[in-house]
């Protein structure tokens, strides 16, 4: 049975931007009993969220790039190829707000905007 990570549009991944990441991972980590443990070697110092024994999230500092943006939570959409999806967004009414770029050990991923202002990322994981 493929994963989330396997199956095209599947919601697979969900990632909080905040400015304040210790009070993000008590909070939480309090209030839905979440475990949150530093990546290993992640130069952004990203914080990995489990529950029942499952990955199912990070959070990480606001990027130096967007600063000055509210704190946000963003889903992440697997897709078969981020490229050629992403391809599509133009012509169906979409922009294109971040282009396909690699996450080592990750994927590759993009981030969009539907015609009606929503974003959300998409990303094809490494095949492992």
């Amino acid at each position: 049975m493929a994963t989330v990570y396997e199956t095209h549009g599947a919601f697979s991944w969900n990632e909080l931007l905040t400015s304040d990441v210790p009070a993000a991972r008590k909070f939480y980590s309090e209030l839905l009993g979440w475990k949150i443990r530093e990546m290993e070697g992640s130069p952004m110092k990203y914080q990995v969220i489990s529950a029942g024994g499952q990955d199912i999230g990070g959070m990480m500092a606001i990027p130096e790039k967007a600063k000055g943006m509210a704190p946000a939570w963003g889903a992440y959409v697997t897709v078969k190829n981020v490229d050629e999806t992403v391809g599509k967004v133009k012509s169906l009414g979409g922009k294109v707000f971040m282009a396909p770029q690699d996450i080592p050990g990750v994927g590759r991923f993009a981030v969009i905007i539907d015609p009606q202002g929503a974003v959300l990322s998409l990303i094809t994981y490494v095949q492992r």
